[in-house]
């Protein structure tokens, strides 16, 4: 073989290495209600009186991959749009820009969906073997991620990850000790299971809702049941 297809092939074979090892750190954002449609609900139903909840939660998780892993490694961050540009105009303030500012602060790759099928597709598209931490924000129930809530109808899903997609997911995108948490509600009174049978892999959930006031001050959501697989 001559030499020179030789070290092409060699540094074909580094480049491809190198893109399977570099880890990835998947972030999905779901999207806020309006407050026109909230504010119709009895007080105790209310969601979303700060559009950023979802948001903020998803940077202070950032921050907490940055200092507990590789500087290089890449953190992926998916956002519901709609629900932000809709929210930016009920509010008259840019939410879509101000996320992108946060992403480019945060070095995340940032991916807008606008569909559950998106973000099968935009997981899907990951290297093999690449995602070692996933974390989900926004509303959800048992069955699945909302990325849509009293958006466009008053206390209704219009996108999802339902799961019974889950098949859909390439479960070959993650690393065999991935890390997989929902902050979303109730996740881990059904569709925690499933993942399991369908990724392969655990994915850690709420018992009970979980409770995103406490955001504003730094911290994580917390749960007022219980975290479980």
């Amino acid at each position: 073989m001559p030499i020179t297809r030789l070290l092409r092939l060699l540094t074909f074979g580094v480049f491809l290495l190198a893109s399977w090892c570099q880890a990835e750190h998947v972030v999905v954002t779901g999207g806020p209600t309006l407050r026109r449609w909230e504010n119709l609900r009895v007080k105790d139903d209310r969601h979303d009186h700060w559009w950023a909840n979802f948001v903020r939660a998803s940077t202070i998780r950032m921050e907490d991959i940055r200092r507990a892993n590789d500087a290089d490694d890449k953190i992926v961050w998916m956002v519901y749009q709609p629900g932000y540009k809709a929210r930016g105009i009920e509010d008259k303030t840019p939410y879509t820009t101000w996320i992108a500012q946060l992403a480019a602060k945060n070095r995340a790759s940032l991916v807008w969906l606008n569909s559950g099928g998106d973000l099968i597709r935009a997981i899907n598209s990951l290297p093999s073997g690449s995602i070692t931490t996933f974390d989900f924000f926004g509303h959800s129930n048992r069955y699945a991620f909302m990325l849509d809530y009293g958006s466009e109808i008053m206390a209704v899903s219009t996108a999802w990850l339902h799961e019974r997609d889950l098949p859909r997911i390439r479960a070959s995108v993650f690393a065999r000790n991935a890390y997989c948490k929902s902050w979303g509600c109730h996740t881990a009174e059904s569709m925690s299971a499933v993942w399991k049978r369908a990724i392969g892999i655990p994915l850690e959930g709420a018992v009970g809702p979980t409770n995103y006031s406490v955001v504003g001050q730094g911290q994580l959501p917390s749960v007022s049941g219980k975290w479980a697989r």
